[in-house]
Parts: structure tokens; C-alpha cells; sequence
């Protein structure tokens, strides 16, 4: 049980990278990988949307700000990962 959480963990980690690469590009992916696309989008937008309620865009430039939910949620599911290990 305990690895099949981890193994969980991996797969977000890795999907939420895959989404943050692809999300510029999502209507350009063919129909095999549309699918997996909108699963994560499925997952993550509306962990997205509650962190948005909570956490501003931090600013790195004039008019140029970086979305801190991406990064929230990638060390939260780092933290959940060491914790369980």
C-alpha cells in the first residue's frame, strides 16, 4: 500500500510537470496524449484554483510575475513524499 502511494506521488510530480510544458500548447496535442492532458488538468485545476484564493503571483519583473500555485503544489506533494519514505 505504501508504495503504491508513493508511486502515486511520483506520477503527480511528474504529470504536473508534464502539464506546466504543455498547457502553452494544449490545443495542438493529438488525441492519445489530449487525453492524459485533461486527466491532470482534471486533478489540477481545481487545486490551482483554491491555492489562487490564497497566494498571489509573485513579482519578478516589471510587468512579469511568476504563479507560486505550480510551485506550492510541487512542495507539498515533495513534503508528502519524504514524509512517507
Amino acid at each position: 500500500m505504501k508504495l503504491l502511494f508513493v508511486l502515486t506521488i511520483n506520477a503527480l510530480i511528474i504529470g504536473l510537470f508534464l502539464y506546466s510544458k504543455l498547457l502553452p500548447h494544449q490545443a495542438n496535442l493529438n488525441n492519445k496524449y489530449k487525453g492524459v492532458f485533461n486527466f491532470f488538468n482534471g486533478v489540477f485545476t481545481p487545486i490551482f484554483n483554491f491555492f489562487k484564493k490564497y497566494v498571489k503571483p509573485f513579482q519578478v519583473g516589471q510587468g512579469l510575475s511568476v504563479d507560486m500555485t505550480q510551485i506550492i503544489l510541487l512542495l507539498l506533494l515533495l513534503l508528502v513524499l519524504n514524509l512517507v519514505k
